[in-house]
């Protein structure tokens, strides 16, 4: 039985199989690759033609014709490499005895160097996922890839570091060569920037982050230069609790994709935090570019995106960010097609309170005008802020938020965490989310477990303060919060007049727009 074979094209999240097939016959010598291929893709003719000499075979003198199908769909990147020259050598008879019982369909992956050594690529994973999902039974991979291959614990790996080694393999099937698992040492937690405890004071900003943390809530903290927006947010990773083993492989496929895997760190087992500087481009947050890969919205799947100083960033990235908050996924369309990344994040963004960051500082001298102020607030924009569950004013350092000399270590805040995350995760165990974060609006009343009295007061507030109906329902997914904190199965008043605390903005907040 006659094997097949096929490679990957890492486009979008779940890429594409590519069908490779080669033939030779008589004529004026040359080599042609057809298919839509891009330009690493057409170099790769001349790195096949030397490796293969170099690996000791014979590089056919005829007209050989490489085809790449499906032929409509452009194929990007180096790791056509390997298979195509696996493909030359079967058409030209080099390969013998293969041994069909063993490997009968099989996906190649690799770079080739010019001595015929296998060179590491990125989409490792998402093209076993790909190959698993077509009962492609065998997928030979780069060694030094090997370990994010198996991470999906299923199907067979093979791990090879040359040409010569691939056609050993396929000659003989060889299945001790074959690995579906290995064991990976626990992973550790990744050394944090700093501890909860370093902050002195400021408890109603680290009161908020622990909500935050617990829930998944996205947060935005505004206030003078130097109040501690930044070292508090950096310290929130600390807080975090670990993925599931099916957000680690899906936090891994993206990271494969974008080429950003440590070598050394097969598997992302602990929520990412993504720092980007405001001079970021559309395609470097959202994603896309010539080769569509995942920007830094994806990159902070199931982790934070961190905007620090958020109004600095322009005006469209900010606003771009709405759909995927709501969607939880980016979708990019480049020339008629459409190609998509997940993007759950949990947002945090900072600001000062003006371009100069003076106004409202005890002392300082604003020079900014009232237009200039309005412009620097408008770049957020109210459908983005609407978005954001939990709003902190920070203010700088009084007597009332200085060091209290008993600040709270990291660790015992997320003990608090974790067992609000554990209720969260029985109570939604039947839902496709998992935080109270994502609570649709359908699902408010019947998770919530807020009672008519306590829901006649939020009404009450909520037209006191001219609240939203998005707005009311941020309220109670914090109020749901602050209960898993407490333990507490019902929403009690108290719970609600925190949440909505956290959620308004009063105006002694915004003082400074009325000048």
């Amino acid at each position: 039985m006659e094997y097949k074979i096929y490679a990957y094209n890492p486009l979008g999240y779940e890429g594409e199989i590519v069908d490779v097939e080669a033939d030779i016959r008589r004529g004026i010598p040359g080599f042609d690759i057809v298919g839509l291929p891009d330009g690493a893709v057409r170099e790769a003719r001349e790195r096949v033609r030397v490796a293969v000499k170099n690996s000791g075979f014979r590089f056919p003198y005829d007209r050989i014709l490489v085809n790449l199908s499906p032929g409509n769909i452009k194929k990007e990147g180096t790791s056509f490499d390997l298979a195509l020259a696996v493909a030359i050598l079967r058409a030209s008879g080099q390969i013998l005895n293969v041994n069909a019982s063993a490997i009968r369909r099989c996906c190649i992956l690799g770079e080739l160097q010019l001595s015929g050594s296998v060179r590491k690529v990125r989409g490792v994973l998402p093209a076993v996922t790909a190959a698993l999902s077509l009962n492609i039974d065998t997928v030979f991979v780069p060694q030094s890839n090997l370990a994010e291959a198996v991470s999906l614990r299923r199907g067979r790996i093979v791990g090879i570091t040359s040409l010569k080694e691939a056609v050993h393999i396929l000659e003989r099937g060889e299945p001790e060569k074959f690995v579906s698992h290995v064991t990976h040492k626990k992973e550790e937690e990744p050394p944090f920037d700093g501890d909860f405890a370093d902050i002195t004071g400021q408890p109603v900003l680290k009161r908020a982050l622990e909500i935050a943390a617990a829930g998944r809530h996205h947060v935005f903290i505004f206030g003078p230069p130097g109040c501690g927006k930044t070292m508090a947010v950096r310290r929130m990773p600390s807080l975090l609790t670990g993925l599931s083993w099916e957000q680690s492989v899906e936090v891994t496929k993206i990271y494969s994709l974008a080429g950003k895997l440590p070598e050394e760190q097969p598997l992302i087992a602990f929520p990412p935090m993504r720092i980007p500087h405001h001079s970021a481009t559309m395609e470097g947050i959202i994603g896309g570019g010539f080769s569509v890969k995942p920007g830094e919205a994806s990159l902070a799947h199931h982790g934070i995106l961190f905007l620090d100083e958020a109004p600095e960033f322009g005006i469209h990235v900010l606003q771009s960010l709405r759909e995927p908050m709501e969607e939880k996924k980016i979708t990019i369309v480049r020339a008629g097609r459409a190609f998509w990344f997940p993007s759950k994040f949990q947002l945090i963004m900072t600001a000062n309170p003006c371009p100069c960051g003076n106004l409202g500082r005890e002392g300082g001298i604003c020079f900014c005008s009232k237009g200039e102020l309005i412009k620097y607030w408008k770049r957020l924009g109210s459908a983005l802020l609407d978005r954001i569950d939990i709003r902190v004013p920070v203010k700088g350092m009084t007597k009332g938020n200085f060091f209290s000399g008993n600040e709270e270590k990291s660790s015992v805040i997320k003990s608090r965490i974790t067992k609000a995350a554990a209720i969260q995760e029985e109570r939604y165990k039947n839902e496709s989310f998992s935080r109270n974060s994502d609570m649709e609006p359908g699902s408010l009343i019947r998770y919530s477990g807020i009672s008519s009295g306590t829901l006649s007061e939020l009404q009450e507030a909520a037209e006191k303060l001219k609240l939203s109906f998005r707005a009311c329902h941020s309220i109670i997914k914090i109020a749901r919060t602050i209960a898993d904190l407490e333990g507490e199965d019902i929403l009690k008043k108290d719970h609600v007049y925190e949440a909505v605390q956290h959620r308004r903005y009063g105006e002694e907040d915004f003082f400074w727009l009325k000048r």
